[in-house]
């Protein structure tokens, strides 16, 4: 069962998001937060496993509430639901340690695709997301290549950027799961990230991959 913590300052998307994820018999909605510092309580009492995070809410806004429950709780997934597209504020997300972006337009099967893919380690983005991203990250000086990445690591880092978990990449790519994690690791080495959600900014802004179509 995935536990989801629902965070957005509007009682009647919260009663929606609860209406709509109660449909499905492996997600539940264990609770909601109208504000970031409720979040950051209820996500330390709760520990979900994925908090859906809005990002302008009185007080502490959605992406300082991202940052401090991903620091607290790192095994916790946070999907940033919001109705704001601006690269800025898609780059403050990511950076804060949001594991995927989905805006509030998003269709139903969004948003289940984007809970489990994120439960299960995937980096869930929109395409209308990573082209904002993308748009943002060609705008600045690229600081240098990456160091040579060998082709079955293009094959696997084409694949995190589609949103693929480790198990869908090992499936992908007739491999066990142990050798995709060892094909992560050395990518997360060669890029410099700490994470998969950096490494897709990264990888899109040095152009390894394309963003979706």
């Amino acid at each position: 069962m995935i536990r989801v913590l629902i965070v957005d300052d509007h009682p009647a998307l919260r009663e929606g998001l609860r209406a709509i994820l109660a449909t499905q018999p492996d997600i539940a909605v264990v609770g909601e937060a109208a504000t970031g510092q409720e979040a950051l309580a209820q996500a330390t009492a709760l520990r979900p496993d994925v908090v859906l995070m809005d990002l302008e809410m009185p007080g502490l806004d959605g992406v300082e509430a991202t940052r401090r429950i991903r620091e607290r709780l790192p095994g916790t997934r946070v999907v940033v639901f919001t109705a704001f597209d601006g690269d800025e504020r898609v780059m403050s997300a990511v950076e804060a340690g949001a594991q995927g972006y989905l805006l509030k337009g998003a269709t139903r099967a969004e948003i289940f695709h984007a809970v489990r893919a994120a439960y299960q380690g995937g980096t869930p983005l929109q395409p209308a997301v990573a082209t904002t991203l993308l748009h943002r990250l060609v705008k600045q000086q690229r600081k240098g290549e990456a160091a040579a990445l060998s082709p079955r690591e293009r094959e696997v880092l084409h694949l995190l950027a589609d949103g693929l978990t480790n198990k869908e990449i090992a499936r992908r790519l007739a491999v066990s799961e142990r050798t995709v994690k060892f094909h992560v690791g050395s990518i997360f080495a060669k890029l410099g990230v700490p994470n998969r959600a950096a490494a897709v900014r990264v990888a899109l802004e040095r152009r390894l991959v394309d963003p979706p179509a």
